[in-house]
């Protein structure tokens, strides 16, 4: 008997689950030029939509336990000048006694990579990762980390 109980309450919560967006927010990249010369930095940014009803935790958490939401920038030869957080919003959940700091809706994260003057090639790709975890006012889902590739040609 319990096991059926066990197996009933499990499977509403795998049912259930297939219906929150969990999966619903999206990740893209950009660049602001089609092409950068070498010894010059060009501009790009990360931008992550969330549904309604989804939120992250900012760049900087209320607190230490939580996953702030942080992006990795790459590309061979690149140097990274900067990447710039936007500010969260402080937010009471009902899960939570203090207020988080959190982002909603779209996300943008710009960021500045440098091309170095003897950089051999005539293109070259920047790679961002980023890690975030999608909570809503009353779960939060395992940590994700998505990737987007931005190729620029290199004069």
């Amino acid at each position: 008997m319990k096991l059926r109980i066990f197996s009933s309450f499990l499977f509403a919560i795998i049912f259930l689950a297939a219906f929150v967006p969990a999966n619903a927010q999206t990740v893209s990249g950009k660049l602001s030029a089609n092409h950068v010369s070498r010894g010059s930095s060009i501009k790009g940014s990360v931008t992550l939509s969330l549904p309604e009803g989804l939120h992250v935790n900012s760049n900087k958490p209320s607190s230490e336990y939580l996953i702030a939401t942080a992006v990795r920038i790459s590309g061979e030869g690149l140097k990274v000048i900067s990447i710039d957080y936007p500010e969260g919003k402080n937010r009471k959940f009902q899960f939570s006694e203090e207020e988080l700091n959190v982002y909603e809706g779209e996300v943008v994260i710009p960021f500045t990579v440098l091309v170095p003057r003897g950089f051999r090639g005539d293109s070259v790709t920047v790679r961002a990762v980023l890690h975030y975890q999608a909570c809503t006012d009353e779960v939060c889902y395992p940590p994700k980390n998505e990737e987007v590739k931005m190729t620029v040609s290199v004069k």
